[in-house]
């Protein structure tokens, strides 16, 4: 079985949050609404970074340093 990353293009928000807590300062700091919202279920980072014009490069790099600081 593979192990779900943060980076996976099709890992849906609420999965990413709930398998990694400590991303969700990262939306609060960006006020996105994600946390809690009843499309985080269906919605990947690709399409919150669309949403909120932010750019995928530099959000999904704060993810990845916010699920694994070390």
């Amino acid at each position: 079985m593979r192990h779900p990353r943060p980076d996976d293009p099709d890992l849906p928000l609420a999965d990413l949050m709930t398998r990694w807590p400590q991303t969700v300062p990262v939306f609060v700091r960006h006020r996105m609404l994600c946390v809690g919202c009843l499309v985080s279920p269906f919605h990947t980072v690709i399409d919150a970074c669309a949403e909120y014009h932010l750019d995928e490069e530099a959000f999904l790099a704060e993810l990845m340093q916010a699920a694994d600081p070390g």
